[in-house]
């Protein structure tokens, strides 16, 4: 648990041999502190390491810091000029020779995904590095935008070393964004292949460039469903996706995922959501029903995520409809599943039904497929619009199920819950 936000949790599989799983990852991936002493946070409002003001009373090692920091502000200033400007030489010119390769990189890979914003925010004073006289050490808020020129900016908090070299201090090196909210980007540390359509990012290693135009199309067309669950503001300017390489799963966004995780989706500030598929024994087959998964975690989720185990449910269950495509229950991929679960050990409430990390096949699936099944019900009985309107209740306003209930369908949720029960064990019966 994360200041309150849910933790991640595995999603169903898909047809058991594909052995695919979903996971929503909300903010936190526990991930230790690199960057800094304590906690770094990032937000879509500030870093909680804000950048100190001048003072009066500084002390003159302090005030020394505070004028070196500017001149490294001034530095990384004319970086995000060149980056935007696509001067690749521009980018690199602040930078000692043995961070270039590096920043080449980075320089390519933001460039792919058309980088339209790039604003570096210091946080906080640089601190001298230990047994390396004249180098120092200073964590930056970087915030930035793709394709959109007039998006609300993703942040990230990358620690960077630099050197002193008379008036202009010398990028030394950029560190990996290994913060305890999401890990590291993938544009920070791998070659990206990016295509881009009306509604979506899709990025890949370069050896997977040419899986690249069939996720596109499939990409745009789960986008298009799961614009229809946005339930606050507007739909995402573009749904970002990475398609990863088995080397690339084990690093993008920390790694450290279940053994049968497919995919998830994670909350990367700015209101954006960024989604990871798992290339290693991904079907095409499934692959539309888990991009209309995760793409709708994207659109109907807050931010700072969802209220925790006991509306696990609700979330995995929307995402479930969305990725299920409308087809008849009797065609649910996971009903067998969820029909072993339902005579099996559960005690009948859909609060708990997540499982766990380390669950089985049969019994991820299983979770999955009751929460699908329940929401399923209320959309029968109630309709999408006032299925949506309990999920804003209960997700992004985090009113109790009790009171969403009321107001979403003019019932008790105690009455509620146990048609939904009833639902799943009717349907698996």
């Amino acid at each position: 648990m994360t200041d309150g936000v849910q933790q991640p949790e595995p999603r169903r599989l898909w047809p058991l041999w594909t052995v695919l799983v979903v996971v929503v990852l909300l903010l936190g991936c526990g991930l230790p502190a690199l960057l800094v002493v304590g906690v770094v946070r990032e937000s879509g409002a500030r870093s909680t390491i804000s950048r100190v003001g001048a003072s009066t009373t500084d002390d003159p090692a302090t005030a020394a810091a505070r004028r070196l920091a500017d001149r490294m502000t001034a530095q990384l200033d004319r970086q995000g000029t060149a980056l935007l400007g696509g001067d690749r030489a521009g980018f690199l010119a602040i930078a000692e020779p043995a961070a270039q390769a590096d920043l080449r990189r980075r320089f390519a890979a933001l460039r792919a995904l058309k980088v339209t914003v790039w604003r570096a925010e210091p946080s906080g004073l640089p601190a001298p590095l230990v047994g390396k006289p004249g180098e120092w050490r200073l964590l930056v808020r970087f915030q930035y935008c793709f394709v959109a020129p007039n998006c609300r900016p993703s942040p990230v908090l990358i620690g960077t070393r630099w050197r002193e070299d008379g008036e202009q201090p010398r990028l030394v090196a950029m560190e990996e964004s290994k913060s305890v909210e999401t890990g590291t980007r993938p544009w920070e540390i791998s070659d990206l292949a990016v295509a881009i359509g009306a509604r979506t990012i899709v990025a890949t290693t370069p050896a997977l460039r040419g899986k690249l135009p069939g996720l596109l199309a499939q990409a745009e067309a789960a986008a298009k469903v799961a614009d229809g669950y946005v339930v606050a503001g507007s739909p995402p300017d573009r749904y970002r996706i990475f398609y990863a390489g088995r080397t690339e799963w084990q690093r993008w966004y920390g790694g450290e995922r279940p053994e049968w995780t497919g995919g998830y989706a994670v909350t990367v500030g700015g209101g954006h959501h960024e989604v990871v598929l798992n290339a290693d024994g991904l079907a095409s087959s499934g692959t539309d029903d888990l991009l209309r998964h995760e793409l709708t975690h994207a659109a109907a989720l807050p931010e700072r995520g969802y209220p925790g185990k006991t509306t696990w449910w609700l979330v995995e269950g929307l995402a479930e409809f969305a990725g299920a495509g409308g087809q008849a229950v009797d065609r649910y991929e996971g009903l067998a599943e969820v029909r072993k679960l339902v005579r099996g050990n559960w005690d009948g409430k859909l609060a708990g039904i997540n499982p766990a990390d380390d669950a089985s096949a049969e019994q991820v699936s299983g979770s999955y497929g009751v929460g699908y099944l329940a929401v399923r019900h209320l959309v029968d009985r109630y309709g999408p619009q006032r299925l949506l309107a309990f999920f804003k209740a209960v997700v992004h306003e985090r009113k109790t199920l009790d009171v969403a209930a009321e107001e979403a369908f003019g019932e008790q949720w105690s009455t509620l819950h146990d048609e939904c029960v009833a639902y799943v064990r009717a349907a698996t019966a």
